[in-house]
């Protein structure tokens, strides 16, 4: 079965002045759906083949990496169209934690949305980068209103 999912990454607290876009396939930049002082958010879609027997296949076009590592890349500054920041960053957010019963869930719950929260900032200032941990224990279903 296949079935196309909405994905909603909030990137939280991210540095002011910095330029934020998720990188579809090599070099086309996706821009935020929503920005705030402390958020920016991510609106994406992902194909999922679930089969039954195998791990589910994730597909998208801003999906990166091999089949059994999927990630999607925040890029930050130069590398998000930014000429000016000082700052050439890119956070990779991992799609490990979307397990075959997490998105059973979400096929599963109509209007659902898988969403995931990492931060936004670094220690050192800057925009977070190399592989972020998510905040908020992972990914997980977010149910629409009633």
């Amino acid at each position: 079965m296949d079935q196309v999912l909405p994905v909603r990454l909030l990137v939280r607290r991210p540095p002011p002045g910095v330029q934020l876009r998720v990188q579809r396939g090599r070099a086309e930049l996706v821009a935020p759906s929503a920005t705030s002082v402390d958020t920016v958010t991510f609106d994406l879609q992902i194909r999922v083949v679930l089969d039954g027997s195998a791990p589910p296949r994730l597909r998208g076009a801003e999906l990166q990496g091999p089949p059994a590592g999927r990630f999607v890349y925040v890029n930050s500054g130069t590398r998000a169209g930014q000429p000016d920041s000082p700052w050439d960053r890119r956070a990779k957010v991992s799609l490990a934690g979307l397990t075959s019963a997490l998105l059973m869930e979400a096929v599963a719950t109509p209007g659902a949305v898988l969403i995931a929260e990492i931060e936004g900032t670094s220690r050192d200032g800057g925009p977070s980068c190399a592989t972020v941990p998510l905040l908020g224990g992972g990914w997980r279903v977010l149910e629409p209103d009633p």
